[in-house]
């Protein structure tokens, strides 16, 4: 045990060491992008920051005052049509806490935060009318969001500064999520209860709740019937809309009243070294959703939230299938996840299709599931060319790896708190559509020193994902692996040290090759059942009370390799 703990640790401090290496690189010239393109599995052109006109303007030029308590929502307004009218440039924000309502972009500007500059959001709900967008994947309506911009080229957001949303006076808060003293003062200020642990800010949030389809309400029609769950209608903080050439670099983004950050059918976006944080507690507060987007990179960039932190979505079910833009051409590289219900997520909303993301160099702490995979019936779209490699993880509450299309809603950890997991059984639908498909995934080099299961995938028995390869793959875990519903699985030097119970289990699978399993279980490793079980290949040497073989799977259906 001690020396596979000293292999994991000296395997995570290597990959610690290079990482910062190549931050070094990076800071060296943050402009130049093209080492991300070595031995690149797809083709995508290289992407640089947008470029602006000489030109600049201080906030202060407008009016602006940042006492933290002055309204500069004119003063926004003003510079940047100053500014776009000499063609763009920067517009500079200095240090001191500059009050606002919604900050709408044009083309060609650079919002620039200098040291100690905080862009501070007002709780004031009247300032964010209602306007037309998406959300979750479905065109609806929401308040404004705090900074948005839709139709726009050479968009960028710098410096050193922070933008805060106020979320809080905009969420909702779950009990359990907090301590009882936050709690307590939280829910004193006002407000309405959903139930005894679910708090809602308001009478007018509860009315929108109830009567919407999971966050987005439907069958509104009239201006009136809007307005009556405006409070309902919280906002993503940062929403770009069919914007080209984005850059987003050194700034902190905080406090979001839903999504963090969205930029939504959007070409050519960078993130570099942005910092990204939600509380822990914070419903829907994911990080980063990257949709319907083409060509775009992140990188070393932190994300800590209460929701997804890096998810890559396109649209969901017709809405998404309309719109028909995939997600497609994106590297994710030297990124750091810390709390949050998934390190690299994609889905659910995945109906336009996700393909062509490589994912390396990132590590994942605390987060719920490290690398999540999910969708369900209805969703339709293809995921497909996703590589990943070099991950390490620590302190997962679920799994380091997970597919599941059969998600609902819940996070992972609340589906298992809910005990929703047993195995659904039903009549198989055709495929259509809407069936979700997920394949051609490649998963390298991937450490996670604790979990509690190895791994967990759950695909459609009538559309099974398909080609899932993974290769040194080393996971500490209380149990084992779970295959189910799934074809074309291949384990290479997978490690899997379970506290108990088997090693892997392999229920309703196909074509699946198992080899250069490493294991300290002395027994119960292989548990394989099933009647749709078939073509299950494991190469080793393995005694016959270690492969259990349950009734209804067919006879034939397992080989055994033995390996010199």
């Amino acid at each position: 045990m001690m020396r596979r703990i000293i292999y994991v640790l000296k395997k995570c401090l290597l990959l610690s060491v290079g990482l910062c290496c190549l931050s070094c690189q990076v800071d060296r010239n943050p402009s130049d992008y093209g080492y991300l393109y070595e031995n690149l599995p797809f083709d995508m052109p290289v992407l640089s920051p947008p470029t602006f006109p000489n030109n600049e303007v201080l906030i202060t030029d407008f009016g602006g005052i940042g006492d933290g308590t002055t309204l500069n929502t004119k003063a926004f307004a003003n510079a940047m049509e100053a500014l776009s009218e000499k063609g763009g440039g920067r517009l500079r924000v200095p240090a001191g806490v500059w009050f606002t309502g919604p900050i709408v972009f044009k083309s060609n500007i650079n919002l620039h935060l200098e040291d100690r500059a905080i862009i501070l959001f007002s709780p004031d709900k009247d300032l964010y009318p209602i306007v037309e967008t998406s959300f979750e994947g479905l065109d609806t309506r929401r308040c404004q969001s705090p900074i948005s911009g839709r139709n726009l080229e050479n968009v960028a957001i710098t410096g050193n500064g922070a933008i805060d949303g106020n979320g809080h006076y905009w969420r909702p808060l779950k009990k359990e999520k907090v301590s009882e003293s936050f709690w307590k003062r939280a829910t004193s200020a006002g407000g309405v209860f959903k139930r005894d642990t679910y708090w809602m800010p308001s009478a007018q949030y509860l009315h929108g709740d109830t009567t919407s389809d999971m966050n987005v309400p439907r069958h509104l029609k009239t201006e009136e019937e809007w307005m009556s769950v405006r409070d309902f209608l919280r906002p993503v903080m940062v929403s770009l809309i069919e914007c080209r050439n984005v850059f987003l670099q050194g700034v902190i983004f905080q406090n979001s009243p839903a999504w963090n950050i969205h930029p939504l059918m959007c070409e050519n976006v960078i993130l570099d070294g942005v910092q990204v944080r939600n509380p822990s507690y914070a419903q829907n507060g994911d990080g980063l959703d990257l949709e319907s987007c083409k060509n775009a990179i992140v990188v070393n960039s932190t994300f800590d939230v209460g929701d997804d932190g890096i998810c890559i979505k396109s649209g969901k079910d017709e809405d998404g299938r309309k719109r028909n833009q995939a997600t497609e051409n994106v590297i994710i590289h030297n990124c750091t996840v810390f709390k949050g219900h998934g390190g690299f997520v994609v889905g659910s909303e995945m109906s336009g299709g996700v393909k062509n993301i490589l994912v390396s160099n990132c590590q994942f702490l605390g987060t719920d599931v490290g690398l999540r995979f999910k969708s369900r019936r209805g969703r339709g779209g293809v995921v497909e060319n996703i590589f990943i490699r070099d991950i390490n993880m620590f302190d997962i509450a679920t799994e380091p790896l997970h597919f599941n299309l059969y998600y609902g809603g819940k996070s992972v950890v609340e589906t298992l708190e809910d005990g929703d997991e047993a195995t659904i059984v039903e009549e198989i639908p055709p495929v259509d559509e809407t069936t979700p498909t997920f394949k051609n995934i490649y998963i390298n080099d991937v450490v996670c020193a604790s979990a509690r299961r190895a791994m967990y995938f759950y695909g459609l028995p009538e559309h099974m994902i398909e080609n899932i390869n993974v290769e040194n793959f080393i996971v500490h875990s209380k149990v084992g692996g779970e295959l189910l519903e799934s074809e074309k699985i291949n384990l290479k030097n997978v490690a899997i040290y379970p506290e108990g119970g088997p090693v892997l289990t392999l229920r309703n699978v196909r074509n699946v090759h198992i080899e250069g399993l490493k294991t300290d279980a002395t027994s119960n490793i292989f548990d394989v059942s099933g009647h749709r079980s078939s073509d299950i290949a494991i190469h080793g040497n393995y005694r016959e009370e270690q492969i259990k073989i349950r009734k209804d799977a067919p006879s034939d259906m397992l080989k055994l390799h033995a390996v010199n």
